[in-house]
C-alpha cells in the first residue's frame, strides 16, 4: 500500500509547540507523529511514502531522509506556498498509478488501513472516505450517506437543526488514481469542501469508511495532552518498547537512583537520570537525556528530550519543551514551558 501523508499545515492553533517545530513533527510518547503514523503504515505494509511539505519543509528530510532507515521510500514534494488539501494531493499525482492511502499527518486513529482498501475494493469506490463519530458535528465537516455506506452530500458544520449524520470526515482517504485528473492544478483547492462535492456532482462513488474507534487531530495544547492521558490510559495503543519496568534499569543508559520512585505508568527514553529521592510519575513522559535531580516531583507531564531539571523541583499537569534548564525550587503546574521560558496555561 502506498500512501501520501499531507503534512503542510502550519499549526497555528498547537503553538507554542510548533514554532520550532512542523505539527506532524511534535513528538508523541518521544518519537514524531508521523512517525508513529509510519509505524501503523508499516503494519499494513506499506513501503513507499510520497510526504507533501511546505512549513519547515527541511524538518521532515533532515529526521527522515530517505526513509531507509526506517523501513520506507520517502518522496518529498514541498509546496512554497500552501495550496490546501487538494492542491498538495495534486501535486503528487506523477507518484500513484494504483489506489492509494492519503492521510493528513497531524492525526492520530486506530483506523485499519487493511480493511478500508478492502472495503474501498468491494464498494467499487472511486473514493473511500474514512468517517468518525462525534457526538456534537456542529464544528465539522459532516458526512450524509445512504444505507449502501455511500455517501450523498457533505455539510460544513452544519446547526444542530440541521444534523442528519454524526459522522465527520476523518482525514483519511483512498483514492483511485484517475480521480487526481479532477483536481485543478496550479491554485489552492480544498479536497473537503470543492473536490468531494464535486465528484458526487459528477456521479462518482464515494464510500463512506465508518469502523473507527479512536481518532484524534493534534490542534491545540489541550489536545497533545489528551492523546498522551488516552496512551498511559489505554485508550489508544502504541508500541510499548518505552513504557517503564524494573527489568529496564539495565537498557539504554536508564539511571535511577534506588532512593527515586516511579509512579507507574511512565515512558522514559534514552540516557534518562533520575536522581535521589525524586518522584517521578503518574502518567509522565521524559524524553532522551532528560536529567530529574534530587527531591523533585513529576506528575501528569510531559517533557522533551535534553531537558534538566534542578533539586527539588514540583512539575505538575504540564510541557516542558526540549532542551529547557528548569532551576533548583521551581513549581509549574498546568503550563507550556519553552527554551526562552515563555510560560502559557494548558488546560488540564
Amino acid at each position: 500500500m502506498n500512501a501520501l501523508f499531507l503534512a503542510g499545515g502550519l499549526g497555528t492553533r498547537l503553538r507554542p509547540l510548533t514554532e520550532d517545530l512542523p505539527k506532524p513533527m511534535v513528538p508523541v510518547m518521544g518519537k514524531p507523529l508521523l512517525e508513529r503514523n509510519f509505524e501503523k503504515l508499516k503494519i499494513h505494509g506499506g513501503q513507499r511514502v510520497v510526504l507533501s511539505t511546505c512549513y519547515k519543509a527541511e524538518r521532515f528530510r533532515s529526521y527522515f531522509g530517505d526513509g531507509k532507515g526506517f523501513g520506507l521510500r520517502i518522496h518529498y514534494v514541498s509546496e512554497d506556498t500552501p495550496l490546501g488539501t487538494g492542491g498538495a494531493i495534486k501535486n503528487a499525482e506523477r507518484y500513484f498509478h494504483e489506489p492509494f492511502l492519503i492521510f493528513n499527518a497531524d492525526i492520530i486513529c486506530d483506523i485499519d488501513f487493511s480493511d478500508m482498501l478492502r472495503f474501498h475494493e468491494e464498494k467499487q469506490a472511486d473514493v473511500t472516505i474514512a468517517a468518525t463519530y462525534v457526538e456534537d458535528p456542529t464544528a465539522y465537516g459532516v458526512i450524509e450517506y445512504d444505507k449502501s455506506g455511500y455517501a450523498v452530500t457533505f455539510k460544513e458544520k452544519p446547526k444542530p437543526s440541521e444534523v442528519n449524520s454524526h459522522y465527520i470526515n476523518a482525514g483519511v482517504y483512498i483514492f483511485n488514481p484517475e480521480i487526481l485528473r479532477q483536481i485543478p492544478a496550479g491554485r489552492v483547492v480544498s479536497v473537503e469542501k470543492e473536490v468531494f462535492p464535486t465528484l458526487l456532482q459528477k456521479g462518482y462513488k464515494v464510500a463512506v469508511y465508518r469502523d473507527s474507534h479512536y481518532w484524534l487531530d493534534l490542534g491545540t495544547p489541550e489536545k497533545y495532552v489528551q492523546i498522551h492521558r488516552d496512551i498511559f490510559g489505554g485508550k489508544y495503543q502504541i508500541g510499548m518498547e518505552n513504557f517503564y519496568s524494573g527489568a529496564a534499569k539495565n537498557r539504554e543508559n536508564l539511571k535511577i537512583h534506588k532512593t527515586a520512585r516511579i509512579r507507574k505508568p511512565v515512558c522514559l527514553g534514552k540516557n534518562v537520570h533520575i536522581e535521589a529521592g525524586a518522584v517521578v510519575g503518574p502518567n509522565v513522559m521524559l524524553g532522551d537525556n532528560c536529567i530529574i535531580g534530587k527531591n523533585c516531583h513529576v506528575a501528569n507531564s510531559i517533557l522533551w528530550d535534553n531537558v534538566t531539571v534542578e533539586q527539588k523541583v514540583r512539575i505538575l499537569d504540564s510541557i516542558i519543551m526540549a532542551d529547557c534548564f528548569v532551576g533548583n525550587d521551581a513549581k509549574y503546574e498546568n503550563l507550556i514551558y519553552t527554551e526562552e521560558a515563555q510560560r502559557l496555561l494548558v488546560v488540564s
